[in-house]
């Protein structure tokens, strides 16, 4: 098991929703800013939103801004963050990391189809 492992992940139709999930390990929950990214074959990582050190403050990438909701589940027991993706488009077809002091998941890939 890795510091930070995600899931959620599948195919939807455009226009629909899918909630990621990161569990992280104690460390990386507890001293880190956390982040989701998403990376296409061939194109760089694409940062799309964080999280500050206690959960608050969150910020997100232009395009997913009032699509896509990070937060981090209320019981901190669990160690989770939480990306919701609302209105999908084909364009946010991707593998989606977790990401805590540059510290990775393996990712988990989102489809979305038209």
């Amino acid at each position: 098991q890795g510091e930070l492992v995600e899931s959620g992940g599948g195919s939807v139709q455009e226009g629909g929703s899918l909630k990621l999930s990161c569990v992280a390990s104690e460390y990386v929950f507890e001293k880190c800013f956390m982040s989701w990214y998403r990376q296409v074959p061939g194109q760089d990582r694409e940062w799309i939103a964080s999280l500050n050190l206690i959960g608050g403050n969150p910020q997100y990438e232009k395009s997913v801004k009032g699509r896509f909701t990070i937060f981090r589940d209320n019981d901190n027991t669990k160690r989770t963050m939480y990306l919701q993706m609302d209105r999908l488009k084909t364009e946010d077809t991707a593998r989606y990391y977790c990401e805590g002091c540059l510290r990775w998941g393996q990712g988990t890939l989102v489809t979305v189809f038209s």
